[in-house]
């Protein structure tokens, strides 16, 4: 009944967009057909994408900018349908599939991965494939072990990537001198400052790859949790990740009786000087929340020398799509040499590229070259020398319940 009552709520967001031109819910028959062919067939229509909808600069990127591009070249409608949780966009299609709808689904794209990805590949409800029929699908290192598993779950074909991301701090050096290098030291440092530390209460994202950090610190190490999902090894790191967490929280903000409940409310505490330290899985939202006056100009991005948790962000089309080759055009448009390199313009989103830069023309290979990265963002090649594995799904979702049971009630 949730999901059914969820499918309601969202095919109303959606009920006012335009027909497509053509059904294309039949994935197989666009598997291996002439471009040429799909792009006339996905003319005049429609693609409804739902994707976490918490940043202006994302939101804008993806309307005006993608937008545009379909709309002026492809006459294809975007549809943005902007989301709190992309868990809503995956239980949208589980319904309408449990339901019967098979072909008509309301959902034509997500911005996913991890533990959803695992849920739409393990429920069939991904379509699954197509994805040499993308000419700028060679655009993709499918050879690279970070592309081709999601959370350690193969993609084998039922996504494509978008963008990759690691997690990284940020303080104000106007007001903080030394902040905390590494998970221990962070440890300590929130005890010697009560009050200056919080973090977004799981399954945010960004607060549940916070705990994630403070889990592979208690486990001795990621090394030490890489594989299959180990009952053994959880409940000995658990234990003593919900120690460390209730240890901590009489000196977080609020005295930790509260905790924020998404990374722009942490956002808005680190730019009102609530709290000193502020995290995100977007390093580049730094710079941009200083040029639009959020953050002080003060403000400055760094990793960990302990490392920081990275990771690839893909689109999925659900198999109950009935606009399938615009989404097909539309994760064409997104994996294209000219959108990436517009995404990793800093005062546009400052986001890394999933494709490889050296596999595009000349003339992109110059703009990825000539890019000015802001003072203020650590460089992703500084990160990425430190960079952390995700662990399989299964641990994720493991981690989240535990923290809800043992630390967020």
């Amino acid at each position: 009944m949730r999901h059914l009552a969820k499918c309601a709520l969202f095919a109303s967001a959606v009920a006012f967009a335009p027909l497509a031109h053509a059904d294309t819910a039949d994935g197989e028959s666009l598997i291996g057909k002439p471009w040429e062919e799909v792009v006339e067939m996905a003319r005049g229509g429609t693609v409804n994408w739902f994707l976490w909808g918490g940043s202006d600069n994302i939101n804008r990127y993806v309307s005006e900018y993608i937008g545009g591009i379909l709309k002026d070249e492809y006459d294809i409608t975007l549809n943005r349908v902007g989301l709190s949780d992309t868990v809503e966009a995956v239980n949208i299609v589980l319904g309408e599939v449990e339901s019967g709808v098979t072909d008509k689904g309301s959902v034509d794209m997500i911005w996913i991965n991890g533990e959803n990805f695992r849920t739409m590949k393990q429920g069939d409800l991904a379509y699954c494939g197509y994805p040499d029929t993308l000419p700028n699908n060679k655009l993709v290192d499918w050879n690279n072990p970070s592309i081709a598993n999601d959370f350690g779950v193969p993609v084998d074909g039922c996504e494509i990537p978008w963008s990759k991301a690691q997690f990284a701090f940020a303080y104000d050096t106007a007001r903080t001198e030394n902040p905390p290098r590494s998970i221990p030291e962070l440890l300590e440092w929130i005890k010697a400052n009560p009050g200056s530390f919080t973090y977004p209460a799981p399954p945010d994202f960004n607060g549940s790859v916070f705990v994630r950090h403070v889990f592979y610190h208690a486990a001795g190490g990621v090394d030490n949790l890489l594989g299959a999902f180990d009952q053994a090894k959880y409940d000995a790191a658990a234990a003593e990740t919900w120690r460390i967490l209730n240890e901590i929280e009489p000196y977080l903000w609020r005295e930790g009786k509260t905790y924020p409940t998404s990374i722009n409310a942490l956002e808005q505490l680190f730019a009102n000087s609530e709290v000193d330290l502020y995290f995100n899985y977007e390093p580049a939202g730094v710079g941009i929340n200083i040029d639009n006056g959020t953050f002080p100009p003060t403000a400055k991005g760094y990793g960990l020398t302990d490392g920081t948790i990275g990771n690839t962000n893909y689109t999925i089309i659900p198999i109950n799509s009935p606009n399938k080759a615009a989404a097909l055009v539309l994760q064409n448009v997104l994996l294209s040499g000219e959108a990436q390199y517009e995404k990793a313009k800093p005062d546009v989103w400052g986001t890394s590229p999933a494709i490889e830069v050296s596999r595009t023309s000349d003339e992109v290979q110059k703009q990825f070259a000539s890019l000015k990265k802001h003072p203020a963002v650590v460089p992703a090649s500084e990160l990425s020398k430190a960079a952390l594995p995700e662990l399989q799904a299964d641990w994720i979702t493991a981690i989240e319940k535990g923290w809800i049971e043992n630390v967020g009630q």
